[in-house]
């Protein structure tokens, strides 16, 4: 039977959606109203299991590819939606991208972790972590019809069937009937409206879903034929991986020596192996905030929105609201995004912008370019409530069971007050608990540990104080998440 390995790409960084999105916690791991993308994807693989079941092929767990930065991200959900990690054959396999160098060198490396894992030459379907697929049942019934078109060594892409004439998609035109599928006649970047009308016009286009499926051999002797140096740069990293706890570290070098290309650019452009199956199934690419417009729930004058949302004499205008009450009056063709620590205004149809913007405020340094209020960590969470001239203070949330590493901080000292729950804390060579309403004082220089014993969550409040507050103010000397000598 037919071996199937889902290749879940989740390295972006989800800039386009900023405030929502950031560098350091990107769309595809952010809750969007109870669920997360990562997690949709992955729920989507439950329907492809039912296929396996009718015996058409052999689905294997997921390999993720993602970037090292999320690694802990992608994990918890990863266990949340039932997929063990680590090494071994029946566990998903999660790959850490040292650096984004596109889709191409990532997909190259999770086919020669599916050709490692697999009994034969297995077949690769490649899904992007942050689309939306509103019929899933759909979409793997397309799966299994792409299977038997994918087996005979066809580069297949599933081409979404356009509802309407899209600038912010690729586009797909149509060649030949194959064998129950079609050839590509040929790739069409992002057009303009009205390009993307004419293309409507003529028949025989759909949206570039960025989807693929195909055998590992085949690919990978593509690359090699085609794109050479992408799968050199791949090969390398992937000859010198190491384990860290359950994720697989590619050498960050050989993999920066991969040229950074897409698929589409690397190979779908140049073969002649390039196929395409249609596939309507509800799919959106979640790229720009216009496209999140479109999911939301909206009135008869055109308007959506999300959240604490009041609008008076508007039109054609999407707010998000995340933290407050947005109102907005006389308000037209505009988007709105408001989060904790940042607002964004704009004009419809200038969403692909966005990226520029976020490129500024990093030359800026400015930390709502990277992470939120709210940031995730390992053992659970924290959340900055204040900061000032020579001090910070945080929100603190250890989930049980869990700790921080054994570190000193040069530049800040902390105080620590317990709101709720036990704290087991090592100050130099003391440990003692603290429960809640009590205190302790961390001097700079000092190492210190902190650690949940409890059955609950402990919460406390954090102040720094200090010359320099930066996250990177932190040597680790023990650390249960392998995070040292590094700071990630």
């Amino acid at each position: 039977m037919t071996e199937v390995f889902p290749i879940i790409l989740s390295g972006g960084g989800g800039t386009r959606l900023w405030p929502l999105s950031r560098l350091l916690y990107p769309k595809q791991y952010i809750d969007l109203g109870g669920e997360t993308l990562f997690g949709e994807c992955l729920d989507r693989l439950r329907a492809l299991q039912g296929a396996q079941a009718k015996g058409l092929y052999e689905l294997r767990p997921p390999i993720v590819v993602c970037n090292q930065e999320h690694r802990f991200l992608a994990a918890s959900i990863l266990r949340h939606k039932g997929w063990d990690t680590g090494a071994g054959a029946d566990r998903a396999g999660l790959i850490l991208e040292p650096e984004g160098r596109n889709t191409a060198p990532a997909v190259a490396l999770a086919a020669l972790a599916a050709g490692a894992a697999a009994k034969g030459d297995p077949l690769l379907l490649v899904l992007p972590s942050d689309h939306k697929i509103a019929l899933p049942e759909v979409f793997a019934a397309c799966v299994c019809q792409a299977v038997q078109a994918a087996s005979s060594g066809l580069l297949l892409t599933f081409g979404v069937t356009p509802e309407s004439p899209a600038a912010a998609y690729g586009y797909i035109l149509q060649g030949r009937r194959l064998d129950g599928v079609w050839a590509v006649e040929r790739f069409v970047e992002k057009p303009s409206v009205d390009a993307a009308e004419a293309l409507l016009k003529q028949g025989g286009c759909f949206w570039n879903s960025g989807m693929f499926i195909f055998r590992a051999s085949v690919f990978l002797e593509e690359l090699r034929r085609l794109a050479p140096a992408v799968l050199a740069g791949a090969a390398a990293a992937w000859e010198k991986r190491s384990l860290d706890l359950d994720f697989i570290r590619v050498d960050a070098d050989s993999f920066a020596a991969a040229p950074n290309l897409s698929i589409d650019y690397a190979l779908m452009e140049r073969t002649d192996k390039a196929a395409m199956l249609p596939l309507d199934a509800g799919w959106r690419d979640l790229g720009s905030w216009e496209a999140m417009g479109e999911l939301a729930p909206g009135d008869d004058l055109g308007n959506s929105f999300q959240g604490d949302v009041e609008l008076l004499d508007c039109s054609d205008t999407y707010i998000h609201a995340a933290s407050r009450l947005v109102a907005g009056i006389g308000l037209r063709g505009m988007l709105v995004v408001e989060s904790p620590d940042a607002v964004l205004v704009m004009p419809k149809g200038r969403g692909q912008e966005v990226k520029r913007l976020v490129d500024a405020l990093k030359a800026e340094n400015r930390v709502e370019a990277e992470t939120h209020l709210l940031a995730h960590r390992p053992w659970g969470t924290y959340e900055t409530l204040a900061r000032g001239d020579r001090f910070q203070v945080k929100r603190i949330l250890v989930r049980r069971g869990a700790s921080l590493s054994l570190q000193l901080h040069h530049h800040r000292a902390e105080h620590w007050v317990v709101v709720r729950g036990t704290a087991r804390v090592v100050l130099e060579d003391k440990e003692f608990l603290l429960s809640e309403n009590q205190s302790v004082y961390i001097p700079v220089g000092s190492r210190h540990r902190l650690e949940n014993p409890g059955r609950i969550d402990l919460e406390l409040i954090e102040i720094q104080s200090g010359a320099y507050l930066g996250e990177d103010d932190i040597v680790r000397f023990q650390d249960d998440y392998g995070r040292f000598p590094d700071n990630e």
